[in-house]
């Protein structure tokens, strides 16, 4: 895929910082008119950068007042086990997001859940569904700072 110019960085950074926008005011942000605007938003979703809009939401406002982070120790690295693990994974919707990691742990999980009971109903059903070595958890006493926003350049050509 070829890189992003400018034009095509803002159109991502304004849509990223809001995806409600009227494409006639992110044409005026970036500098085009509205049809051009609306083409690049197209090339844009065709091309993959653009993956989806969606509306963010305050956790404990829907019930989910507790975010924990866990780390996943492998008891073995074959593709059968990645493949149980990850099946594992996208079936139990609180499992917000899996990173296949790099160092002590294999795999870093986000999970939201109203509260630790919740917690340990969602540990004991992942832990049924697919042997693991280790398992680490850190629970989260605040959110600090929280964007889906990438820090796109917009300044330089």
């Amino acid at each position: 895929m070829d890189p992003l110019d400018l034009i095509d960085r803002k159109i991502v950074a304004e849509l990223m910082r809001d995806a409600t926008l009227p494409v006639s005011q992110i044409a005026d942000k970036v500098g085009l008119s509205q049809t051009p605007c609306w083409k690049r938003i197209q090339k844009l979703q065709d091309q993959g950068v653009l993956t989806s809009r969606v509306a963010l939401a305050d956790p404990g406002k829907l019930g989910f007042g507790l975010t924990i982070f866990v780390g996943i120790e492998a008891p073995d690295h074959t593709a059968d086990w990645r493949e149980a693990f990850g099946r594992a994974t996208r079936d139990i919707p609180q499992i917000m997001e899996v990173y296949r990691m790099a160092g002590e742990m294999d795999y870093l999980l986000r999970i939201a859940v109203p509260d630790m009971a919740a917690f340990d109903t969602l540990y004991k059903r992942l832990t049924d569904a697919v042997p693991i070595k280790n398992v680490t958890s850190h629970f989260a006493m605040e959110r600090m700072k929280f964007t889906t926003a990438y820090p796109v350049d917009t300044t330089h050509r």
